[in-house]
């Protein structure tokens, strides 16, 4: 164990050029002392790495026996360069391209509250998802969602209440994930007569 460690320790020398694995650290070696490294970094600290924290960048031919020299190419890539996250696109059919959100919270409805009471705030609010939903079914839009927010549940009340009294729709809580627990999503039928 003790002459691996003094052969390892031996591949570094003073003046190397060395990067740290799992960090965006690199310099040249100033000082070995056993399996530690002292390394003075390009922002000009000096810093202190184990061996086998280290890799040499400025002598590839030496790390062949452990890396190939495309896969030593391909670690200092992955270590200058972030990586890309990918998105996988959800296919969504023609009838769901656009969703009317309708957000009902009161700061969204008017510049100030100042001087409403809660039934002017509740007016307001069922005035806006009456004449929204109106809209909705007039230009034959397949779905309506209205952000309400949890709260006491006085509007999503209302809302429901509302809701229920047209024939040629059918509501039910939205989708958790997109819009939380505050939000209902409204299904238009069309033709129906």
């Amino acid at each position: 164990m003790e002459k691996t460690k003094k052969k390892m320790a031996q591949k570094f020398e003073i003046g190397d050029k060395v990067a740290v694995l799992d960090d965006d650290i690199s310099g040249v070696v100033i000082k070995v002392q056993n399996n530690e490294i002292s390394v003075e970094t390009t922002d000009k600290f000096v810093m202190t790495f184990f061996v086998n924290e280290l890799i040499k960048i400025n002598n590839s031919n030496e790390l062949s026996g452990f890396f190939s020299t495309q896969s030593l190419g391909s670690v200092l890539k992955d270590k200058e360069e972030p990586k890309k996250r990918s998105f996988v696109k959800e296919k969504r059919s023609r009838k769901d391209e656009f969703v009317l959100e309708v957000d009902l919270h009161i700061e969204k409805l008017v510049s100030s509250k100042r001087g409403m009471s809660n039934y002017d705030i509740l007016t307001l609010q069922m005035e806006t998802a009456k004449r929204q939903l109106d809209f909705a079914i007039k230009n034959r839009m397949p779905k309506v969602v209205f952000i309400h927010g949890v709260g006491e549940g006085v509007l999503k009340a209302e809302l429901d209440f509302m809701l229920g009294r047209y024939d040629t729709i059918s509501f039910q809580d939205a989708n958790y994930q997109k819009y939380g627990l505050g939000a209902t999503e409204v299904y238009i039928k069309q033709n129906v007569k």
